[in-house]
């Protein structure tokens, strides 16, 4: 009859670490200041990193008024459309007049991507007029700027736009939550991984306990420090200037509920681990446990780029899959250095280091698909890579991976050649029949030959320095991830940089019956150029419109005139598609009908490169 096989491990008693070992204490003391001063490492990395950018991650695409536009009239509302959807910061849009008069008649409104601030004609109406706002994007970063317009002609002196810029120290307040959150989160999921499926059963659970616990902790403080610090992130306040409204404010977004859901969730885990931590937990336990740990780390994504993705779910699963990867590996290590690589048996490390250099390997594939879906969404055109702060930072990071993965291999190739040799003395049958009793400890006198013992030793001390690297490294790029999270992806950066680059053409038409505002973006050869119209009374009021018509011509190119199609959106406002198939000075005419009787065309030229 067969008979089952375990691992025997000696007894704590009788292993350099173990309880009433004169060491033991002194190396606690010890790795306690190594990972303070890793976390105090990787929080300079987060400070010395590029500061949050003001202007955040979704980019201004038209506004009308157009930007530094001359019009004939006074408009009676501003419309400001971004890449993304965004929301408002309640009382942070207005418009000043040329006098620096508020003119705001109403509040503000946002659909989707688009923010209206209804306005009054100003008391002196002609001058440059200041247009300033703030929102807040769908990855929960502010976006604050401001833009000037004129009616009759512009003013000497315009009005001064608002400061709208993030404090200082809320730019590092920002990132050093994040920080804290990606902390917590390697110390609860490696430690908890090896203690619950891999832990010595004769070594002591204290000291990785005590991780997890000091892991749960930094998440929380991280998520509720990250709450606060939403607020004055968005209201462009002081770290300290926080109104109860303002945390409302955060609390009703996608960010401050995927927050609140993060805590609820760490409640339930920090309930569901001490059987876990014990090596005691059943089946049914652990699934629930593996359930709520993956809905915890969805609340990352759903924070941050995921949540304004072009592909949301493909980011958010590669989100997920990339911190769950790093979590494992660099959580893992840091209980490997920190305990049984300093205090097992190097018998129970023979059994234990090839199973977790197999984990680790499977970890950083996961690790690596997971980084490259989310570069390639997040930075968008090759181009960004190199020309953008988000695509220098992710070089960045892969610069410290390579480092990464080139420590792991070598201590991979450590386990494999068996650096940290067991002594032939000690070579006792490590696998022994159940009920068995195992073998006793050598005694002094069976012990290995020194030079043997000492490679062995040296085995070791090169394994734990390593392995000390990785995980220094590793720290450090969480850092730097603290930081890659707050800055504007790269492919934001590229629709403001060919937002920038395109042309736009906008003027204002008169004719007896009302001034016609149009514009047209961008203006290039081919279809895909979108052109809005509004019509206003000589006085500057909405005049809704009956009938649009609007056609087109080249006569120097004997191009014949081609009616465009216009969609009235508005009663004032239509939209369109205009098609300029060969360059050259293109003659645009609308006709717009303001009753049964009543209708005027207007013309104008423009040029097509």
């Amino acid at each position: 009859m067969g008979s089952s096989r375990r691992a025997h491990v000696p007894s704590d008693s009788s292993v350099p670490g173990g309880p009433g070992h004169p060491a033991r204490s002194g190396r606690a003391a010890a790795l306690g200041r190594a990972v303070l001063a890793v976390l105090l490492l990787g929080g300079l990395a987060v400070l010395l990193g590029p500061p949050a950018p003001a202007a955040a991650h979704a980019a201004v695409v038209s506004t009308v008024p157009q930007q530094q536009v001359v019009l004939g009239f006074s408009p009676t509302e501003i419309v400001i459309t971004f890449s993304e959807p965004v929301a408002l910061v309640p009382g942070r849009a207005q418009v000043l007049a040329p006098d620096g008069k508020r003119i705001n008649t109403g509040d503000a409104t946002v659909r989707d991507a688009t923010l209206r601030i209804p306005i009054r004609v100003a008391d002196r109406p002609l001058g440059t007029y200041l247009v300033s706002y703030r929102v807040i994007s769908a990855d929960s970063h502010p976006v604050a700027g401001s833009y000037t317009f004129a009616v009759g002609a512009a003013s000497a002196t315009p009005p001064e736009p608002a400061d709208q810029t993030v404090r200082p120290d809320v730019a590092v307040a920002v990132p050093v939550t994040r920080y804290l959150g990606y902390a917590g989160l390697v110390l609860v999921v490696g430690p908890t991984l090896l203690l619950g499926l891999l832990w010595p059963r004769r070594l002591s659970r204290r000291g990785p306990v005590r991780l997890v616990r000091a892991g749960l902790g930094l998440v929380a403080a991280g998520t509720l420090a990250g709450f606060w610090a939403q607020a004055p992130y968005t209201s462009g306040a002081g770290l300290l200037d926080v109104s109860g409204a303002e945390l409302r404010q955060v609390l009703d977004s996608t960010f401050g509920q995927a927050l609140a859901a993060r805590l609820g969730i760490l409640v339930l885990v920090a309930a569901l681990l001490p059987p876990v931590l014990a090596g005691k937990a059943g089946r049914g336990r652990t699934g629930l446990l593996v359930a709520l740990g993956l809905a915890g780390l969805a609340t990352w994504p759903l924070a941050g780029h995921a949540a304004a993705s072009p592909t949301p779910l493909a980011s958010g699963i590669a989100s997920v899959v990339h911190l769950a990867a790093m979590s494992v590996w660099l959580g893992g290590l840091i209980a490997l250095v920190g305990f049984p690589l300093r205090a097992a048996h190097p018998r129970v490390l023979a059994v234990i280091l090839p199973v977790w250099s197999r984990w680790a390997g499977i970890a950083v594939l996961w690790l690596v698909a997971g980084g490259l879906v989310q570069a390639v969404i997040e930075i968008g055109a090759p181009e960004a890579l190199f020309g953008t702060g988000y695509g220098r930072l992710v070089l960045a990071k892969v610069a410290l991976l390579a480092v990464l993965l080139g420590a792991a291999g070598y201590a991979r190739r450590l386990v494999r050649r068996r650096a940290v040799a067991v002594p032939v003395a000690d070579r006792a049958e490590v696998l022994v029949p159940a009920g068995a009793a195992p073998p006793p400890p050598p005694s002094p006198s069976s012990s290995a030959r020194p030079s043997e013992s000492g490679r062995a030793n040296a085995g070791r001390r090169r394994l734990r320095r390593t392995v000390g690297l990785e995980v220094l490294v590793g720290l450090v790029v969480l850092g730097v991830s603290a930081v890659l999270v707050q800055t504007t992806p790269g492919r934001n950066a590229g629709i403001e940089a060919e937002i920038a680059a395109s042309d736009t053409f906008a003027q204002t038409l008169n004719s007896p019956l009302y001034t016609l505002q149009f514009d047209i973006y961008p203006v290039q050869l081919g279809s895909a150029n979108t052109v809005h119209a509004y019509v206003y009374t000589p006085e500057g009021r909405a005049l809704p419109a009956v009938e649009w018509t609007l056609t087109t011509a080249l006569p120097q190119q004997g191009v014949e005139p081609t009616d465009v199609p216009m969609l009235g959106v508005e009663p004032h406002h239509a939209v369109g598609a205009v098609n300029f198939p060969i360059p050259g000075d293109w003659e645009l005419r609308f006709t717009v009908r303001i009753s049964e009787i009543d209708q005027a065309t207007v013309r104008t030229v423009v040029r097509v490169r």
